[in-house]
């Protein structure tokens, strides 16, 4: 590859003054550091007698298009998103972007909120929608379409293309639609912010790899409706895009934590050397988002790579339980109704009381929280005796000349359930035997800027380890992704959260077979036994990145010219059939096989990378000598 010295001049003069306006540091250009970073079943087939694994360690992970200038990353959280941008040949300047100022905030994320109008058009994301939201008067509000904490519809349920989501006043929308113009706010947000950067050059966006960060204990269809969504939001032009990377929360807050020194935790005290200098050190992240809590192990290799030692776990614990658990108290004090008819008859205005709870339920420190009781929910209580007497039988607030007063120990008790799901399963995974190396917890995501939750981390565990919190805990994540998408094999090898196989048949074998799943092929005669799962990778089993398996097929009749793939997954280490409690069918594939001249005796080699964040699989025809990447549909079961 080569470039004009006129074209390398022009480069060199948009990057040069784009860094300077980042920082005063001076930077080199040259094609060498413009180029630096890389570029980021059975129903027709019989497993082959010897099937094999090959560890292809040759076949490498590309870490980035060639051509990316920037690399930005989204961190599309469930109660906050905000994203970060770096150029892609270096990590020493990451651009954070800070959100709300024109509405009195300055914060380094913007609610994850969407307004549609009444005509189902794109109208405001963020802080906009939120203020847009509360400024329509009551009678147009029912016309529009309000979205928030709409992320959580994809974690713990079945994920498909065409599921739609509810707004806060019962109308629904296509999820696809609500998540695609999400992100395409985020992508026009970041591509106006990078041309200002760049001295008002436009960045084209092939220019651009995009990093989208998911929880770590999403399904494989959560992950692809993702990349979906920011196919039909314009990030990528198509489902196999290198263009983009799908990055784990707890990953990338974990990269963003090993390089950083003392100062950059809040801790009492801290080792004076950063994490990945240290090889050997084992750390669990416990990443505390406003929906779920990621939690992973790792520890530092002697590259300064990551490898996982404990397969990702956690659950919908996040700090929107603590908002939740205050909103079901609030509709206790407030009883007779009065509650319920407030949120029904004046949405905004509830909207804005608990997004005033949301920023008190971080601070709150061992004193008493004062909230502010809005006009309509005074009336109303008002209205029906008086709104002291709503406090007269509850424990834990007390009415105060407009405010509500609540008492530490009541506030206490909205965190009591997050607190302790993470607490209880944080014991589960230290008191296994190979995690005894472990000596670091850290909290990472917007919950952890809590108080009251560190608070109660380190009373229980501060003994035997050191618990280490970002001084900038919400970002930690964008950060960490804008690192995974310069070089996403930072992180070695990962730990399988299920058992993972294909449905697939074999010549029947009256001994060990099921007589129901007996079949007689078309053409001679062959009898063979259907839906038997042929196990690819187990639970628990640690998979490199760099790992390929290799699995030979042959097909069941001579003259098949596709064959169908049908991926399973459970949480047993294994089973003899896919129809087997406990087995979920995750996706399938079709790969064509049109050349039939040699019949049952052509093999199909399929290659399957467990080892990524998400599955990527090929397949080569040794008859035709054709090979092609699987697109393994997720979202159609």
């Amino acid at each position: 590859m080569s470039f004009s010295s006129s074209f390398l001049r022009e480069i060199a003069v948009v990057l040069v003054t784009a860094v300077t306006l980042i920082s005063p540091q001076p930077v080199r250009t040259g094609v060498d550091w413009l180029l630096s970073a890389a570029r980021a079943v059975s129903l027709s087939f019989q497993l082959y007698s010897s099937v094999t694994l090959d560890l292809c360690s040759s076949v490498l992970l590309s870490a980035m298009a060639s051509s990316s200038l920037f690399v930005v990353s989204i961190d599309f959280g469930t109660s906050y998103s905000g994203y970060c941008f770096s150029l892609a040949s270096g990590t020493d300047q990451i651009r954070q972007v800070f959100w709300g100022m024109e509405h009195g905030h300055n914060s380094l994320k913007t609610p994850t909120c969407i307004l549609f109008n009444e005509n189902q058009e794109f109208a405001k994301f963020g802080y906009d929608a939120v203020m847009k939201y509360k400024s329509l008067p009551a009678s147009e509000a029912h016309k529009w379409y309000f979205f928030q904490n709409f992320k959580m519809s994809l974690y713990n349920r079945k994920v498909t293309s065409d599921m739609r989501l509810e707004a806060s006043n019962g109308k629904t929308l296509p999820a696809l639609l609500v998540f695609a113009e999400s992100l395409r706010y985020m992508e026009q947000h970041a591509l106006n912010t990078i041309q200002e950067a760049s001295s008002n050059t436009v960045c084209d966006l092939e220019e651009i790899t995009w990093v989208i960060t998911v929880p770590a204990i999403w399904s494989t269809a959560a992950r692809q409706f993702m990349r979906l969504a920011a196919k039909e939001a314009g990030l990528i032009s198509d489902m196999i895009s290198e263009k983009l990377i799908i990055a784990l929360e707890s990953e990338a807050a974990s990269l963003w934590c090993k390089q950083l020194p003392q100062e950059g935790f809040l801790a009492e005290s801290s080792d004076k050397r950063k994490f990945e200098d240290s090889p050997g050190i084992q750390y669990v992240v416990v990443d505390c988002g406003g929906g779920t809590v990621d939690i992973t192990v790792h520890e530092i290799q002697e590259n300064r790579c990551l490898k996982e030692l404990h397969k990702a776990s956690g659950g919908g614990w996040g700090g929107n339980r603590v908002d939740e658990n205050f909103s079901i108290f609030l509709r206790e004090v407030f009883d007779d109704g009065v509650w319920d008819e407030y949120v029904k008859s004046y949405p905004i205005e509830w909207q804005r009381m608990m997004y005033d709870f949301s920023f008190q339920k971080c601070s709150a420190d061992g004193e008493a929280v004062y909230l502010h009781c809005y006009y309509n929910l005074t009336k109303l209580a008002e209205r029906k005796k008086g709104i002291s007497r709503f406090f007269e039988k509850t424990t834990g607030a007390v009415w105060c000349d407009g405010m509500i007063m609540i008492t530490y120990e009541k506030m206490k008790s909205f965190f009591e359930y997050s607190i302790q799901k993470i607490i209880a399963a944080l014991r589960e995974i230290l008191a296994k035997p190979e995690m005894a190396k472990v000596q670091y917890i850290l909290l990472v995501g917007g919950f952890a800027s809590s108080v009251m939750l560190r608070h109660e981390v380190r009373q229980a565990f501060s003994k035997k380890y050191h618990i280490f919190c970002p001084l900038e805990a919400q970002i930690a994540i964008a950060k960490g992704a804008v690192l995974f998408g310069i070089n996403p094999k930072i992180i070695t090898s990962r730990i399988s959260a299920r058992t993972y196989g294909l449905c697939v048949s074999r010549d029947f074998d009256a001994a060990i077979h099921d007589i129901r799943k007996r079949r007689v092929s078309k053409a001679d005669g062959r009898v063979y036994c259907k839906d038997l799962f042929s196990k690819l990778v187990g639970t628990g089993e640690s998979v490199s990145i760099n790992e390929a398996a290799q699995y030979i097929f042959t097909p069941i009749e001579p003259d098949q010219t596709s064959a169908l793939f049908a991926f399973y997954s459970t949480e047993k280490q294994d089973a003899q059939y896919v129809d087997e409690e406990g087995l979920e069918l995750l996706g399938s594939c079709t790969v064509p096989m049109p050349d039939t001249k040699l019949g049952r005796k052509r093999k199909l080699v399929l290659h399957i990378k467990f080892g990524l964040t998400e599955f990527k699989a090929t397949a080569t025809d040794l008859t035709s000598k054709q090979s092609q990447t699987i697109t393994i549909d997720f979202l159609s079961v």
